[in-house]
């Protein structure tokens, strides 16, 4: 019997510790596989306007170190374009425009809700760092000896250039359209034009390859930013993460050095 009964504990203490050993497995198994889920590398895609690709660039930097295995996308464009891209199905996170009419395009689509204004921006003639037609006010763009450049009117930067240039009662003919802000001052870096309508902050961003000209009629034609996570956004909350980031002070202080004011 003592044998039997010593047979029978030799066998079960294997199983018994065989059953304790897996057991433990199972309970440590299920928290590796969770970390692993919690670290897994992240894209936030941010669609933005053209004028901010100096200051997001940098923000996105910002973003990556605070969120390490985390990278940030962008696609830097005209306003209208991207709305236009993000309603027809564009995979997103972020959309950041140059104005209410752009955001509202993909607000209308149930694509996000509850924009936030982050910041605004007034235009400025750019002309060649010798300006060689000596462009000084707005109505010298009336000239038209006077080659300009302007965004296209369906782009946030070219409908205020249309207020601005109407609330001077000026009729000017451009001999380029550009679709986004940045293609419309690289004509002016190029020497391909005298003069073009664009944000102060890419004038800013030029770095002294254009000279800024200031105008009164620019105060008339102030673009709102409005920025959202999208509704939809495969990123989920490291999408709403990165909106934070932009209307934080260290967002602010960043937009602000570039020339961009407070909303």
């Amino acid at each position: 019997m003592v044998f039997n009964r010593f047979s029978g504990w030799v066998v079960a203490l294997p199983v018994a510790l065989a059953l304790g050993l897996s057991g433990c497995g199972s309970g440590e198994s299920e928290p590796a596989a969770s970390a692993g889920g919690g670290n897994a590398a992240k894209t936030v895609t941010v669609f933005a306007a053209a004028s901010l690709t100096g200051t997001f660039t940098v923000l996105g930097k910002t973003f990556e170190a605070a969120h390490p295995g985390t990278t940030v996308k962008f696609n830097f464009g005209s306003s209208a374009t991207l709305a236009q891209q993000i309603v027809q199905g564009a995979p997103a996170d972020v959309f950041a425009a140059a104005s209410p009419a752009t955001m509202k395009t993909v607000t209308d689509a149930s694509l996000a809700s509850a924009p936030t204004t982050f910041v605004r921006n007034k235009l400025q003639i750019a002309v060649p760092a010798d300006n060689p037609a000596k462009v000084d006010e707005l109505k010298d763009l009336a000239d038209p000896k006077v080659k300009v450049a302007l965004c296209a009117e369906q782009v946030p930067c070219g409908a205020a250039a249309v207020k601005a240039l109407g609330a001077a009662g000026l009729k000017v003919t451009p001999v380029t359209l550009e679709q986004d802000v940045k293609a419309t001052l690289t004509k002016v870096e190029l020497g391909e034009v005298d003069a073009a309508l664009v944000y102060r902050t890419d004038v800013i961003a030029s770095a002294g390859k254009v000279q800024g000209v200031e105008f009164p009629e620019a105060d008339q034609a102030i673009n709102d930013y409005p920025i959202a996570a999208l509704a939809k956004a495969p990123a989920g909350e490291p999408a709403r993460q990165f909106v934070d980031l932009v209307l934080s002070q260290q967002g602010k202080d960043v937009l602000t050095k570039a020339g961009f004011e407070a909303p």
